[in-house]
């Protein structure tokens, strides 16, 4: 027997049998323990560990001299079997597919709050686009921050499992509160304030959670017999993510606008309480599998001993300035372990590279906001089928799971037969440069999309819009200047009025030779338009009506609606003539979009109502007045004019409708997808390698 000591402080027993004369066991980490046995058929026989301070007592089969078990670290007995032929084969652990579970069910909670959040926080709550940008972003900020409270928390305190727990009640408290806030239409709470509070207690649960699941996961796979087993569990892992998020991204918009609750046209309770009801479910399932986890204690807040590691090094530089050490974290060696302060080396080493992400980043998120409103904006009519502005969100997760493969065994291989996208680095400057690309795709979107805006009156201005129900041309002069044609059943519009706080207007009006039967006026109509009604970025309508066998002006009093509705759909409303009250019928075809205004012959207007996109046949009481057609995004007027011996009608379109397809918005989410593999992807293992490398050199 002979005891054999190569680095300081580290013990290691050797056994020999009759044949041997001297053999000697060697470790690997210091402070480590290790008996080594020796049989009469083997000339030596190691047993080695992996994890400092870990024991495993080793047992022998019958065709070995000794057998022996030995316990010699801080509490932790994990026995590892070994016979003669291999090690024996360990089960696929249950417990990963409670967690699995779990992650699938917390995703679809995430992402479908998510995608519909920005077009609630605009239609619902009222922010304008910029507001609701900005919260959108704060919210996805504070997501990506607390994981680092959340991995001292496990590190230092609660452990995986209980973090992961508490933090998840958290976050279903926060989706239960969104989803009553959502509701603020109906019940009379503050809404704005509840949101704010619901998000912020989603942004800690899910952010918290966000680097404990996974390695939770990791903790039940016995290393390294499992290693195969456990890249199984990280692809299972990632699989029900991506599930979770497409699943979720295409069902909430659909139960945000398809479905009508509390007497409204969407239903923002129903789309934010299925993912609470499935944070719920992934609680529970994962109180389910408690008894078959592995839960380990924690062992240590890592981050906090980086941090007092540097602050100490810092320290001792300032205070020894002529002592010289080739990096300046040496100086903490007096204090702590030359591993630590190494592995510190090379992570430093690697944050320059993780300068450019959050630029990188912000613009990938724009995805569910800017993007989103985008979308808002476009034509989303595939046949009898209206796609969502949100359920755009959808391509990323399955362009993902598509250009993986595809990158990896056909595009890079490509590539490097041109010695081209073989460094990492080469491959997240494209990666940057795409997303760059995807977002001039998205400008010329843009460009394509403007004329089809609301034209809105600037500082100092205001606009007028003259609608004649006539079927015939009018002559209009307003203030004594050159007379105007508003054309028959048409509108006339004056859009750039120069006013300063209000504008007064004399008009006159005279039918042209077109209009038979219809008298001119004995003397001039004055039409006032005064203080209040035409005013700094306002706009105003009047409707030219037959009063006897007279045109008159009538004022509309309200304001217009010009720009286009919040949710994509047409709105519409109705200037009339009528001779006896009447309802005016919107009727689909075979459909249940049908709508109605009730006309009163006291009155000559309706109010905006929004519908849905489709063709209407329109009915005064019986009498069919033949069919509209109301499109996405635009904003209509509906010219009614019933007199003894014939009714006249047409549709005005106000604002232009939604006329470019949301499909284009596929170009620019393509690009977008390719950067994010080659520069996301690409990073992390860029990090992951450079770190090893650094670790291996310097070990």
């Amino acid at each position: 027997f002979q005891q054999s000591c190569l680095d300081a402080g580290i013990v290691r027993p050797t056994f020999t049998d009759s044949s041997m004369t001297v053999v000697s066991s060697h470790g690997v980490d210091a402070g480590i323990v290790r008996p080594t046995f020796i049989d009469s058929s083997m000339t030596a026989v190691s047993s080695h560990g992996l994890d400092a301070g870990i024991v495993r007592p080793t047992f022998t089969d019958s065709s070995m001299t000794v057998v022996s078990s030995h316990g010699m670290d801080a509490g932790i007995v994990r026995p590892t079997i070994i016979d003669s032929s291999m090690t024996a084969k360990l089960k696929y652990p249950r417990s990963v597919f409670f967690i699995i579970s779990n992650e699938f069910c917390e995703r679809f909670s995430y992402y479908g709050m998510r995608t519909i959040l920005v077009i609630y926080l605009r239609n619902i709550l009222l922010y304008n686009d910029n507001d609701a940008t900005v919260l959108y972003h704060t919210f996805t900020m504070f997501c990506y921050f607390f994981p680092l409270l959340g991995a001292m928390l496990a590190d230092s305190l609660l452990g995986k499992f209980r973090t992961i727990l508490y933090l998840s009640v958290v976050y279903a408290i926060g989706n239960v509160v969104i989803s009553v806030a959502s509701a603020t239409g109906a019940i009379d709470i503050p809404g704005r304030e509840l949101t704010i509070l619901g998000l912020l207690l989603i942004a800690l649960g899910t952010g918290g959670i966000k680097p404990c699941v996974s390695a939770f996961g990791g903790d039940q796979f016995v290393m390294p017999q499992q290693e195969r087993q456990l890249q199984t569990f990280f692809s299972l892992f990632y699989f029900s993510i991506n599930s979770g998020s497409l699943i979720s991204t295409f069902l909430t918009p659909i139960l945000r606008q398809d479905v009508k609750c509390f007497d409204q046209d969407s239903c923002y309770p129903l789309a934010f309480g299925v993912p609470a009801i499935l944070m719920v479910v992934s609680i529970v399932v994962f109180i389910i599998g408690k008894n078959s986890y592995v839960i380990k204690k924690p062992q240590g807040n890592v981050v906090l001993e980086v941090s007092k590691c540097i602050g100490h090094a810092v320290a001792q530089k300032w205070r020894s300035k002529r002592v010289s050490r080739d990096h300046w974290l040496e100086h903490a060696d007096d204090t702590y372990p030359r591993r630590l302060i190494e592995d510190i080396k090379s992570t430093l080493g690697v944050l320059f590279l993780f300068l450019p992400l959050p630029i990188f980043w912000a613009l990938f998120d724009q995805q569910g906001s800017r993007w989103t409103f985008q979308a808002t904006r476009m034509n989303g009519v595939i046949g009898s089928w209206i796609l969502k502005p949100d359920q755009m969100q959808v391509i990323n997760p399955l362009l993902i799971l598509a250009f993986i493969p595809i990158f990896e065994t056909g595009i890079y291989p490509l590539f490097a037969k041109c010695n081209l996208l073989i460094r990492p680095l080469q491959r997240m400057g494209v990666g940057g440069i795409l997303a760059a690309v995807a977002f001039i795709l998205s400008a010329i979107v843009e460009l394509q999309l403007e004329p089809t805006y609301a034209v809105l009156p600037g500082s100092g201005q205001a606009q007028l819009r003259i609608f004649n129900a006539y079927n015939c041309p009018m002559n209009l002069e307003l203030n004594s200047e050159a007379s105007r044609i508003v054309n028959g059943l048409s509108k006339l519009d004056l859009l750039d009025l120069r006013v300063s706080g209000a504008a007064l207007y004399n008009a006159s009006i005279a039918p042209s030779q077109d209009c038979v039967g219809v008298n001119t006026p004995g003397s001039l109509f004055d039409f006032q338009v005064v203080e209040g009604q035409v005013s700094h970025n306002e706009a105003k309508s009047v409707f030219i009506a037959p009063e006897g066998n007279e045109p008159a002006l009538i004022n509309i009093p309200e304001y217009d609606t010009i720009e286009k509705s919040d949710d994509g759909y047409p709105v519409i409303r109705v200037f009339y003539n009528v001779l006896t009250g009447n309802e005016l019928k919107f009727n689909q075809d075979g459909g249940t979009k049908n709508f109605n205004f009730d006309l009163s012959p006291e009155s000559y207007h309706t109010k905006y109502t929004s519908a849905e996109p489709a063709s209407f046949t329109v009915m005064l009481g019986n009498n069919s007045l033949g069919q509209v057609n109301l499109q996405l995004g635009g904003v209509y007027t509906y010219i009614l004019n019933e007199e003894t011996a014939s009714t006249t009608t047409a549709l005005i379109t106000v604002t232009s409708p939604n006329t470019m397809h949301m499909l284009w918005l596929i170009p620019q989410y393509v690009i977008m997808t390719m950067g994010e593999v080659m520069f996301s992807i690409t990073g992390l293992e860029f990090a992951f390698t450079q770190v090893r490398t650094s670790s291996n050199i310097s070990h």
